[in-house]
């Protein structure tokens, strides 16, 4: 007799969902519950934890459950689990709720998505996650950097009843639950599964790896980006697909799938590792490729990577029997000329008499900034098109110039004769972004609070990168004293162009000397409160593109200055 069991790995995994009709009659009463509205990421956990992406949690970490994971990556029951999935919460909104109180969770547009029953409320140590998660409590780590400044103070825990899942208006067809792609791969009499995990095109070396990867293992391929949250900088996703979508025909059709991820990743390294094997195990898949520092977040404060090259396989490989999913260690693919094709770079016996070529991501970078060619060995001439498509050289681009420094340092004049010469070269649209102005035309509301004075700056920065989206130029002089607010801002530009920070360094004495407003004396004499340089701090920029010293040149040389700088940086033509 033949017995036609199904493998563990495919069978359907626990939702959080309720029935159809339940859920009708839950989002109704639910109308009635304090509601909170979700951050993107907060979106993209919820959507993962209701899915069974995230099986076996059942809702945001309790307390217990996200001291054990921090602490030794194990959750209370003793399950191995690397990441903090926290439900981060403002002090006020803290004050609302009690426990064993239900909220509702909302999207962006106020459509409740689930109910939280919630178990605990506390305020976490961040420091100590940072340290224990990330490997330091630096803010160079971008999750770092959003757990310090971005993430609410309190954190609460509790199951969540799914109502429904967030609305995705792109590449629905290419988007998967877990159930559904264990049903695929059942339906398909796939049996290993060997996943892709990649926030990047994919270039010929890519193609190379996974199919030495899925040959290696003897199984098929999912290739499965991810579209979520990445790391600030990184190509926006809708990019990203269409160059994947460019090259998916240059795969085997009955061995090769892509599904999309709606995940927020951590840049967290040898844990991210782990946790996207347990994410992939709950997809179906049976392998995982993970590469040479895996999810790397770049460099930290000291200039020193966050991680060690093979950190991440060696935590994968010491957890790998328990997740029930198998490593496949990623392999440096490089281009030997002479055989007109890749080869694994340890594996090349006679690299001293071939030759060997590679681009590196940065010199990619540079290439598609300076419209430069870039060969058909390294990339699909697909891919490329796309890829200038969103990413036109530089001179081509819309940028950001955002002047920070003391009241009265001449940031302003600096960035009136600026906007002046750009618009004499002409070929792009000039906005300036004055201080004055934009408290005039878009924070009339706002007082001079840290609160407010960050809000502004934010403004500014939204406004910037719309301009700078669209292809124009945002010329920016706020005093912005805060560094925290200057590099959110920098981020948000940075999805788009070129941002440029240029430090008007002039001594808050000279600045005082200066006062054609009269404003230090109040300060001096308490009559403006928290003024930037006399009662509130002002964080000199450490790493600015430039910085400008106006005591000792005239306003014309500044600017020069200025203009030398983007002809640098390829932002425009000499």
């Amino acid at each position: 007799m033949i017995v036609n069991t199904m493998p563990q790995d495919l069978a359907p995994i626990p939702e959080l969902y309720v029935s159809y009709e339940s859920a009708q009659k839950l989002k109704a009463e639910a109308g009635e519950l304090v509601s909170h509205d979700l951050s993107l990421r907060q979106i993209c956990d919820l959507e993962l934890l209701m899915n069974g992406g995230f099986n076996p949690l059942k809702g945001f970490l309790s307390e217990a459950d996200y001291n054990g994971v921090v602490d030794n990556m194990r959750l209370a029951d003793g399950a191995l689990w690397p990441m903090p999935i926290t439900l981060d919460v403002t002090d006020t909104f803290a004050d609302k709720v009690t426990i064993g109180q239900d909220i509702a969770l909302r999207d962006q547009e106020g459509v409740i998505l689930a109910t939280m029953t919630v178990t605990d409320k506390w305020v976490p140590n961040k420091a100590h996650e940072a340290e224990k998660v990330y490997g330091a409590n630096d803010s160079a780590h971008p999750a770092v950097n959003y757990l310090h400044n971005t993430a609410g103070n309190v954190y609460l825990g509790g199951p969540i009843t799914g109502i429904q899942q967030p609305v995705h208006y792109d590449f629905r067809g290419r988007r998967d639950t877990p159930n559904e792609l264990r049903a695929l791969f059942r339906k398909l009499g796939w049996r290993k599964v060997v996943a892709f995990q990649t926030r990047n095109p994919l270039h010929r070396a890519h193609q190379e790896l996974t199919f030495r990867a899925a040959r290696e293992a003897q199984a098929n391929l999912l290739i499965h980006p991810v579209v979520g949250m990445t790391k600030p900088g990184d190509i926006d996703h809708f990019t990203r697909v269409r160059c994947y979508e460019a090259v998916l025909d240059q795969y085997p059709s009955a061995t090769t799938t892509m599904s999309l991820l709606n995940l927020a990743m951590r840049m967290a390294g040898p844990r991210e590792a782990v946790w996207h094997g347990l994410i992939r195990k709950n997809h179906g898949c049976t392998h995982f490729i993970v590469g040479r520092d895996h999810a790397g977040p770049g460099k930290n404060s000291a200039g020193q990577d966050f991680y060690g090259p093979y950190d991440a396989q060696d935590l994968f490989r010491q957890h790998q029997d328990e997740m029930g999913i198998e490593m496949v260690d990623f392999k440096q693919m490089v281009y030997v000329q002479d055989r007109a094709q890749y080869e694994p770079a340890d594996e090349i016996a006679d690299k001293d008499k071939v030759t060997i070529l590679d681009i590196s991501g940065t010199e990619l970078r540079r290439r598609l900034a300076e419209g430069l060619d870039i060969p058909e060995w390294f990339s699909f001439p697909q891919v490329v098109e796309e890829l200038r498509k969103s990413r036109p050289a530089r001179a081509k681009q819309g940028f950001t110039v955002f002047f920070t420094g003391f009241s009265g340092s001449g940031k302003s004049t600096i960035a009136n004769a600026l906007v002046v010469k750009l618009m004499e070269m002409g070929g792009r649209p000039v906005t300036l972004l004055d201080g004055d102005i934009v408290r005039k035309n878009l924070s009339s509301e706002l007082g001079f609070s840290k609160e407010h004075r960050d809000l502004n700056i934010r403004r500014i920065g939204y406004v910037a990168s719309e301009i700078t989206k669209n292809g124009g130029i945002a010329i920016c002089a706020p005093i912005a004293p805060y560094a925290t607010t200057r590099r959110a801002v920098r981020e948000d530009v940075e999805q788009f162009g070129a941002f440029v920070e240029i430090h008007v360094s002039t001594s808050i004495e000279e600045c005082e000397r200066r006062d054609r407003k009269g404003l230090y004396k109040l300060a001096r004499a308490g009559k403006i409160a928290e003024f930037t340089g006399i009662s509130d701090p002002y964080d000199v920029p450490t790493h600015p593109e430039l910085s400008l010293d106006t005591e000792n040149m005239t306003v014309d040389t500044c600017a020069h200055q200025v203009i030398l700088k983007l002809e640098s940086m390829g932002l425009i033509k000499g």
